[in-house]
């Protein structure tokens, strides 16, 4: 599998993670019950996080022969 053909699955992946997301926070405008709503919460917080991954990985894997793209260019010296 080529880099390409990875920044292809990680935006899928980050299509779906996407997706659950929202389902997730249309779930918790109906919900009631805190102990739920912080689960809810906390669910969504993580996939939020592995949603940001996500989408950095599939620009990385995209853009990573690309000459003078350099990913953390503002920590050089």
């Amino acid at each position: 599998m080529t880099l390409m053909e990875l920044s292809v699955e990680y935006r899928a992946h980050a299509r779906s993670l996407d997706l659950r997301i929202y389902q997730l926070e249309c779930w918790l405008e109906r919900t009631e019950d805190p102990d739920a709503r912080n689960q809810l919460q906390e669910r969504i917080k993580l996939l939020a996080t592995m949603l940001r991954e996500a989408r950095e990985l599939a620009v990385l894997t995209e853009r990573y022969y690309d000459r003078g793209y350099r990913r953390n260019a503002k920590y050089t010296i």
